[in-house]
């Protein structure tokens, strides 16, 4: 590519990209896989164990916003769009393992007492990450010790508390309901404060 086409492309305003990228512009296309690539493997990471499948699902995440840019509405930005078809990318690739959908953590008290009221005790953890982890030190724990969670909790906490998705988002991304989110969401938190405890012990 010549160098001073590849400057233009780097100084153009997002906008501006996006139209290139609709016209089916070549330059832009190379620009966008090497500007966003890193940052796209680091999120498929997140939710595969397989380096080989987290590149993958980075290759599927491009051919799909590739295929799908004419429908790119700009109502976030580039970055955010494709963050969104990356994650997609990576729960589909794990979909495709056929790996149990569901799988919410047993082993803690339940929400609900026998007439379906919400049991209120002080288990009833909302923590985030942030709250979890202090520093970096702990942040890199508590990541770890997300990755030792069942598959189900370890996305539910990627996706609400890492990546910011809403509860309906959530459920919509692992096609479960609201009500199995929630539920999910609380056990996991519960079983990720008690292995963090376990580590301070």
């Amino acid at each position: 590519m010549d160098l001073s086409r590849k400057i233009d492309i780097i100084d153009l305003p997002e906008d501006q990209l996006i139209e290139k990228l609709k016209n089916g512009d070549p330059a832009s296309f190379e620009h966008i896989v090497r500007k966003y690539g890193s940052y796209i493997l680091t999120i498929t990471k997140r939710y595969l164990g397989s380096e080989a499948d987290a590149h993958d699902a980075v290759q599927d995440t491009y051919i799909q916003a590739f295929r799908a840019i004419n429908n790119f509405e700009g109502r976030s930005s580039l970055k955010s769009w494709l963050h969104r078809i990356a994650v997609n990318a990576s729960l589909m690739k794990l979909r495709t393992h056929k790996r149990r959908p569901i799988d919410l953590i047993d082993d803690t008290p339940s929400l609900f007492d026998s007439n379906g009221k919400r049991i209120e005790t002080d288990a009833e953890i909302t923590l985030s990450i942030e709250e979890l982890a202090i520093d970096n030190s702990q942040r890199e724990l508590v990541k770890q010790k997300i990755n030792t969670l069942p598959e189900t909790a370890k996305n539910l906490l990627l996706l609400r508390d890492i990546e910011g998705y809403s509860t309906a988002e959530v459920s919509e991304l692992l096609d479960i309901s609201i009500s199995s989110v929630k539920t999910g969401l609380h056990r996991a938190r519960q079983a990720l404060k008690k292995k963090l405890e376990t580590q301070q012990c």
